[in-house]
């Protein structure tokens, strides 16, 4: 097995043995592409034991002990002390850019590099998080080998397929770990995230998503609407202003039937959701199939990003019938709308009228029908009354105690009378 050497002589940076293949190339590659094609990075190929090593060493952080840090890695930029992107780029002999075929010859004392736009460059110098990268691929692996996770927030593998949520330049980490948290109340597992502002992966998010971290570890992050939403049939788009364009506009409620009845003949489905500060921009409107607009206050009408996904997740969920009042335990039975009898089945008609025919008779007794030609219409209204409850057969037997002990005294309640 070729370990991971953590200075490499001539490139001084985190390499595996016997190659100049650094880390952050292994570790970047896995998260992007996957660990197969981080594999084929060396010849000859990687194992996946080797892989794994190098993204381990890279997530542990390793490299600080030895002071040897790979060229992109936030770390190295730090190291280099380069304060500006000019004196980066005059480390470099020359720059050349795949996409434009420009060429940049700074005549620095590095050998010549080539990137792919001035974007990349630009990401070089700032500095990638690569142990934040490394660190994401290993909860997928762990993801990939137990699927508890997703059990345990009960997702249902073998149920239709939840809709995409595309959350477009979200400003905050912080809302996308809580949208998270939503999705995973109803039951939603596929994020997808349009240039988020602070940088993905984050820790921030992960930490607001409060134990949704399968939803935050498989969430991917696109340069583009058009990229995020390249695989599904139909979208929605989410906004709280009017808009001059000819589309359907649906209600949370309808837009969850529709996206219900599509899923059942086998469409993907995405719901859109804009930037807290000014929504979705009217060309990113167009590009839905469906306008989804919320009832609200007319004179506040702007919601949490959060809350927007909470909402639409709820009639998601409320759509497909899976949901469950609250959390049910493995020993608990599922609550369902209407009266909570706590296990206690509904009083027979004959208990509930011998309850009756007892309350009559004691009353009788201690003269409470006073004229005697009320009684009847005083026995219909408390049958009235008594009827409304919908009692349980343990209620009836309580009410029987009750009436007893105030006729005849303390115990005589345990004694029900014929």
């Amino acid at each position: 097995m070729r370990a991971v050497n953590p200075k490499h002589p001539k490139t001084q940076a985190p390499t595996v043995e016997s190659t100049e293949l650094t880390v952050a190339e292994i570790v970047s590659t896995a998260y992007h592409e996957g660990v197969e094609a981080a594999c084929q990075l060396a010849e000859p190929l990687l194992s996946q034991v080797e892989v794994r090593a190098a993204i381990t060493f890279c997530a542990d952080e390793a490299c600080v002990a030895a002071e040897a840090y790979c060229q992109g890695c936030r770390k190295w930029t730090e190291k280099e002390g380069l304060a500006t992107f000019d004196q980066y780029c005059r480390r470099f002999s020359s720059i050349r850019f795949a996409d434009s075929g420009l060429k940049l010859e700074p005549g620095g004392p590095l050998p010549p590099v080539v990137f792919r736009s001035l974007d990349e460059l630009a990401k070089t110098w700032a500095g990638e998080e690569y142990w934040f990268l490394a660190r994401r691929v290993i909860r997928r692996l762990k993801k990939l080998e137990d699927p508890r996770p997703k059990q345990l927030a009960g997702i249902d593998e073998d149920a239709l397929p939840s809709p995409a949520l595309i959350l477009v330049r979200p400003q905050l980490a912080d809302n996308i770990g809580m949208a998270a948290r939503a999705m995973a109340n109803f039951g939603l597992d596929d994020l997808r995230l349009v240039e988020p502002r602070d940088g993905w992966p984050n820790e921030k998010a992960r930490a607001a998503a409060a134990g949704a971290n399968f939803i935050i570890d498989a969430a991917k992050a696109t340069g583009s609407l058009a990229e995020a939403v390249a695989d599904l049939n139909f979208v929605c788009a989410t906004t709280a202003l009017q808009r001059d364009l000819a589309k359907p506009v649906l209600t949370p409620e309808q837009a969850a039937q529709e996206i219900h009845r599509r899923t059942e003949l086998g469409q993907r489905c995405g719901i859109i959701f804009g930037p807290e500060r000014s929504g979705l921009e009217t060309d990113e409107v167009a590009m839905a199939d469906a306008i989804v607009m919320v009832p609200v206050n007319p004179r506040f009408a702007s919601l949490n990003l959060a809350q927007a996904v909470l909402l639409v997740s709820y009639e998601w969920l409320k759509e497909t019938r899976r949901g469950t009042l609250g959390r049910v335990a493995p020993y608990e039975s599922e609550l369902r709308p209407g009266l909570n009898t706590r296990g206690s089945r509904p009083a027979t008609k004959e208990e509930l009228y011998g309850f009756f025919d007892h309350l009559e008779s004691e009353l009788a007794r201690l003269g409470f029908f006073n004229p005697p030609h009320r009684r009847q219409v005083v026995m219909r209204n408390i049958k009235s009354m008594f009827s409304r409850m919908d009692a349980t057969e343990q209620e009836v037997r309580t009410l029987r105690g009750i009436v007893a002990t105030l006729a005849h005294g303390k115990g005589a309640g345990r004694k029900t009378p014929s």
